[in-house]
């Protein structure tokens, strides 16, 4: 148990069962009472935040979380395959766990695990990756009805909106949090 005096960002604090992550977290020593710490957490699993507010030298349990480099290496139906980057061990991550990031995986990619007693909590990308456009329709000259974009199929079998002008075998930026088009890569 560590006292309210140890929060600090990135810390993560097991509360009523569930793993948050503080994303922010402010002293406050007002004129009158007592000092009492407020936080903003996000929950580890789920990404659900929260404002949470602790008295001053409250305990809190303070949670060891691991995180790792690893490299994608195959889907093998149930679950994505990783290799730790250190010691070349494997792990198999449930597609539950992974969520929407398997839309951006390519083979050999460096993502970060958070690893919890060896559970896997979640998978990190960069912020954005380049993937190639395997089917996208011809862009037709002077049509704007679609506020000149259109749909494209990128090499993971994700769909992406993105300008008329690209055509299919175009490398293009991705933003992984959003699923944005960010630009051509030549």
């Amino acid at each position: 148990m560590a006292s309210t005096a140890d929060i600090r960002n990135g810390v993560v604090l097991n509360l009523d069962g569930q793993l948050w992550s503080v994303v922010e977290f402010q002293h406050v020593k007002p004129g009158k009472g007592g000092a009492f710490v407020r936080t903003k957490l996000k929950n580890v699993v789920t990404g659900r935040t929260n404002d949470k507010t602790f008295n001053a030298g409250s305990k809190v349990e303070i949670e060891n979380v691991d995180r790792r480099d690893f490299t994608y290496l195959y889907s093998d139906g149930d679950g994505f395959v990783f290799m730790d980057a250190t010691d070349y061990d494997q792990i198999t991550v449930p597609a539950a766990v992974v969520g929407d990031a398997k839309n951006f995986l390519l083979e050999n990619q460096q993502v970060t695990i958070a690893l919890h007693d060896g559970n896997p909590l979640y998978v990190e990308l960069p912020a954005s990756v380049v993937l190639e456009i395997t089917y996208t329709e011809p862009g037709l000259q002077g049509d704007r009805s679609s506020a000149g974009t259109k749909a494209a199929t990128v090499e993971t079998g994700y769909e992406i909106q993105v300008p008329l002008f690209l055509e299919t075998g175009t490398k293009v930026k991705v933003d992984t949090r959003t699923g944005d088009y960010l630009g051509r890569v030549n």
